[in-house]
């Protein structure tokens, strides 16, 4: 690697989707990566249909978004038009001032607890949780594949969603079922979205003007998949999803906690197969199997409009984010902040008054007027008098995963 390789590509691979951004970490060894630019993002969505859609935005250049559409067959297809679009804008792959491409990999298991240069034991180790996480690991072995084809001398580091949740504790981490069983399985909770705890639960302790081991934080992810952490002194000590990304808060069509049985019961009583279980609990349930909607705006302009449905749903979501909330205020014992992040957590005001409101015991409050600003800065919406601060903390995966890429290649 050359001394001027400063940037790093990070690419984070979907079934039928490639994001990714390009940035120069320059000086980013602050702990929120301050000195980190952006020179281009972008995605590709629907790779393999005849409506494929690539949009690029070349932010170095202060341009615009270009779009382009048609088919593109799969993410190596993909790639190869990122890169030309990269290189229209003087940021091509071939670039020397690259250091690394960061890849964001779902389940890394109990092996991988760190960021991880990627060769063929690493990807075989990866190819072996594929039954823990079906719908996502395969998707980043082929865009790591892809990547390692046009640049094969290029570091490639694989950043996993579960590496911030491998400090919880064995009473955590282990369900209450047959050791023996659980262990020849590898069934146990893993958690993910580890990327986005880890950076704001930091990003937090920092707007309180403290390092990460003096704070303890509740950490809600709230996207169209959505989880929470207890975070203890800057380690996971515990968090709501489990073995898949189906367990814990209600979320945009996954249905969370549920009764186990619920599956042996539709198979025996509704005739469904297990496949048909699988897509009811993770692709028609939540919010979506609730009402209908899994956009949290849609569901609060039908609330407006007097929409039964729609206000159950909302309830039935708040009351679980409520019930984690209490969890974790047991678990930390003491706590300084609860931080809500992503896109509903991020932006729906009414989802962050709701889940705090009656929480004063616990030391947590909602000042309306804060929590009515938007902002993409961190921020404090809870009022001075709280004993628990509240907070809005954008999260930024990206920005995480290309600063533990650059630390690792640069070590």
């Amino acid at each position: 690697m050359t001394a001027n390789a400063t940037r790093v590509l990070v690419l984070n691979s979907g079934s039928s989707s490639l994001k990714y951004q390009l940035l120069d970490m320059g000086d980013a060894r602050s702990d929120h990566g301050s000195g980190a630019r952006r020179l281009a993002v972008g995605l590709v969505e629907r790779i393999g249909e005849a409506t494929s859609r690539l949009a690029h935005t070349p932010l170095a250049t202060g341009g615009t978004t270009r779009e382009t559409t048609g088919p593109i067959v799969d993410h190596q297809a993909a790639l190869k038009a990122v890169a030309e679009e990269l290189a229209a804008d003087g940021l091509g792959l071939d670039s020397p001032e690259l250091a690394a491409i960061g890849h964001r990999v779902v389940h890394g298991g109990l092996k991988f607890t760190v960021p991880t240069v990627i060769d063929e034991v690493v990807l075989k180790e990866i190819e072996r949780l594929v039954p823990v996480a079906p719908l996502h690991n395969p998707a980043n072995i082929t865009g790591i594949r892809t990547a390692q084809a046009l640049r094969p001398d290029l570091p490639q580091v694989a950043v996993f969603d579960t590496a911030f949740h491998t400090t919880m504790p064995e009473s955590a981490a282990r369900y209450a079922i047959d050791v023996a069983t659980a262990d020849a399985h590898r069934i146990r909770r893993y958690g993910f979205h580890g990327t986005s705890h880890a950076y704001v639960s930091r990003r937090t302790a920092e707007l309180l003007g403290k390092a990460p081991e003096e704070v303890n934080v509740i950490v809600l992810h709230l996207g169209n998949g959505a989880s929470a952490s207890a975070v203890r002194g800057g380690r996971c000590v515990d968090t709501s999803m489990g073995l898949t990304p189906l367990e814990g808060l209600v979320m945009g069509t996954r249905s969370g906690d549920i009764d186990a049985a619920v599956t042996f019961h539709l198979k025996r009583v509704a005739g469904m197969s297990a496949d048909e279980i699988d897509e009811l609990l993770n692709k028609k349930s939540g919010l979506i199997g609730l009402c209908g909607d899994n956009d949290m705006r849609e569901i609060r302009r039908r609330i407006d409009e007097g929409d039964e449905r729609a206000a159950l749903a909302f309830d039935i979501y708040v009351h679980r984010l409520k019930k984690y909330i209490g969890a974790y205020t047991a678990v930390l014992g003491k706590v300084d902040a609860v931080a809500f992040t992503a896109g509903v957590g991020e932006n729906a005001a009414p989802v962050r008054a709701a889940a705090i409101a009656g929480l004063e015991e616990l030391g947590m409050a909602v000042d309306a007027s804060l929590n009515a600003v938007r902002s993409d800065e961190p921020r404090l919406i809870s009022p001075e008098y709280a004993r628990v601060a509240v907070a809005v903390v954008p999260t930024d995966e990206e920005l995480e995963i290309a600063q533990q890429t650059y630390a690792l290649v640069t070590a």
